[in-house]
């Protein structure tokens, strides 16, 4: 049964440099696959530098799971393997044809297949990375069958890209998507809209679905939140999460037989001239979207991701395999004349600090500045304030920190992410790095869990 869910905890962050509703294409000459966005994966090459391959063409498998195959995005020549510290594997970057060729796979209705075949198919092809797990927010573990699938359909973090604009037109290859999740579960495929608009008509017209719907300030977005509400996770049991883009390449990798790694992502920030969706392909190099699009003058933050959970890029560096858009913002390297002494008209904060608590509507243009260092952790009640889960997160944190396992499980980890620890962080007067923590957590609990 459909479920209507209003969130009260959290907050908007408004920022300068939302996405015109308009998208242009972007190409790029290289692309690349990095193995450090699927925590955990320990990469094993199946390429040399020189090698040929298609789009869909193996890169690279897990060590822990060798089923598990990321693939391609183009077609082209593999020019660079770049590794790190032990040889650890960083980036696996391939020379762009001019026209991509695509390695065929098989077409097919996904309801006449079985759960094996779509799931091979899946693997085979190089899609299957694009699903997560809770617990543990790592990639989905093929051998396992999740008791849901949760698909969120609208993103509530800052300047965050609207899938309703994305899927427009795209309800055929959105339903093949849905048509192959559902076989891949012995449970409900749960697809959550934002309850506080009009949907698109992708999604409220999707069979085979259970729909619900969700209102309420960030992070109702996001998945972890969303499932605690639904469809809870207990000790045992596992979900698989994806988001609306990730559905659509898996219903083209059934409706035309071939791996498509293009995505809309939204190029976004007060430091953007024009920011705008744009069409790339998955793995793109950032430098020809930002190129002559960014204002000068500053320092500047090129963040893949949104500004509370991406991971900062350079301008030659390459799109994050799960990230959704692009955000430019300045740096924080500066000092300022009376700090929280002044007014603050042009400050957001959680409390009522500055004067621009009279001014809920406006957007802010934020920097990077933390305007404070690292402080004793102590307990202020911050965190409860933008948390939307019955949880104790500064119980949770503090269990993590000492490794007490058994606290942590009683507490609620198998049922968060560090994504959903990140109003809490932004709120953090003691400065703290709480998402590394959660991770940390995580990774213990999985550990012990074997």
């Amino acid at each position: 049964m459909a479920k209507s869910v209003k969130i009260r905890k959290g907050v908007d962050i408004k920022l300068v440099g939302k996405a015109e509703k308009v998208y242009t294409v972007t190409t790029s000459d290289t692309y690349a696959i990095k193995p450090t966005d699927f925590h955990g994966v320990v990469p094993k090459l199946t390429v040399k530098v020189g090698a040929e391959v298609k789009a869909g063409d193996s890169l690279f498998f897990d060590k822990n799971h060798p089923e598990v195959i990321f693939t391609s995005p183009v077609s082209g020549e593999v020019v660079e393997i770049n590794r790190g510290a032990k040889r650890k594997i960083l980036e696996v970057k391939v020379l762009a044809d001019k026209q991509v060729r695509y390695k065929e796979f098989r077409k097919a209705d996904p309801k006449s297949l079985s759960r094996e075949e779509i799931l091979g198919q899946l693997l085979e092809a190089g899609i299957f990375p694009s699903i997560r797990q809770r617990p543990f927010d790592v990639m989905a573990n093929p051998q396992l069958t999740p008791k849901s699938v949760v698909v969120s359909a609208f993103d509530s973090a800052p300047l965050a890209p609207d899938y309703d604009f994305i899927v427009h037109g795209k309800e055929r290859l959105f339903q093949v998507g849905i048509d192959a999740l559902t076989q891949l579960t012995t449970g409900k495929v749960h697809l959550n809209v934002r309850g506080d608009s009009n949907p698109s008509e992708v999604f409220t017209k999707a069979k085979n679905v259970q729909l619900n719907s969700f209102s309420g300030p960030h992070p109702a977005g996001n998945a972890g939140v969303q499932l605690h509400h639904i469809d809870p996770i207990n000790k045992g049991e596992n979900v698989w999460v994806l988001d609306p883009q990730a559905v659509l390449a898996i219903g083209m990798l059934f409706e035309e037989g071939r791996y498509n790694a293009e995505r809309v992502i939204a190029l976004v920030g007060s430091e953007v001239e024009k920011p705008r969706y744009i069409k790339v392909i998955q793995g793109t190099c950032v430098k020809n979207l930002l190129e002559g699009n960014l204002k000068q003058g500053k320092d500047l933050r090129i963040i893949s991701g949104n500004v509370l959970t991406g991971t900062t890029i350079t301008q030659e560096g390459y799109l994050g395999f799960y990230h959704p858009q692009i955000t430019v913002i300045p740096e924080g390297n500066h000092s300022e004349f009376l700090g929280w002494i002044a007014p603050g008209f042009d400050k957001f904060s959680l409390s009522r600090t500055f004067f621009s608590w009279l001014m809920p509507s406006k957007n802010y243009s934020l920097d990077t500045n933390k305007h404070g260092e690292k402080r004793a952790f102590v307990v202020t009640g911050q965190y409860e304030k933008v948390f939307p889960m019955d949880i104790y997160p500064m119980h949770l944190i503090k269990a993590i920190m000492v490794e007490d396992v058994e606290l942590m499980e009683n507490l609620g980890i198998y049922e968060v992410a560090p994504e959903d620890f990140a109003l809490c962080e932004f709120a953090c007067t003691s400065k703290i790095n709480l998402q590394d923590i959660v991770r940390e957590g995580l990774d213990i609990v999985r550990k012990e869990y074997g």
